[in-house]
């Protein structure tokens, strides 16, 4: 049988392991509205000052190409921080239920 200091230690632990993936969690969280952010900055794009209609043409077609390969690139960043955000998550919610079951544990024994 575990001993109670055991069980308490064990429970501390635990703790620091939830902790830590609330966390990353929260980190992972900051990423994703921070990429969100420059996807949504890019498509918010001001118009290009009072120039010549030809240049302003330019200018256009420039940011437009530069716009399209810069949008593509933070999908796939977006799209694989949302898989991380959705992974530590899960190991934040392991981490939660570890530290219940201990605290149940924890709890009975001093019942007794």
């Amino acid at each position: 049988m575990i001993a109670v200091q055991d069980l308490l230690r064990l429970k501390e632990l635990a703790q620091l392991v939830l902790d830590h993936r609330l966390g990353q969690l929260r980190a992972a969280a900051h990423q994703l509205e921070r990429s969100e952010g420059q996807l949504q900055a890019i498509k918010a794009a001001a118009a290009p000052a009072e120039l010549p209609p030809v240049a302003a043409g330019l200018v256009e077609i420039n940011y437009g190409r530069w716009a399209d390969i810069r949008r593509a690139e933070l999908n796939g960043v977006i799209a694989r921080q949302r898989a991380g955000l959705m992974a530590e998550r899960a190991e934040a919610t392991t981490a939660f239920g570890r530290l219940q079951a201990l605290r149940g544990l924890a709890d009975r024994t001093k019942v007794r």
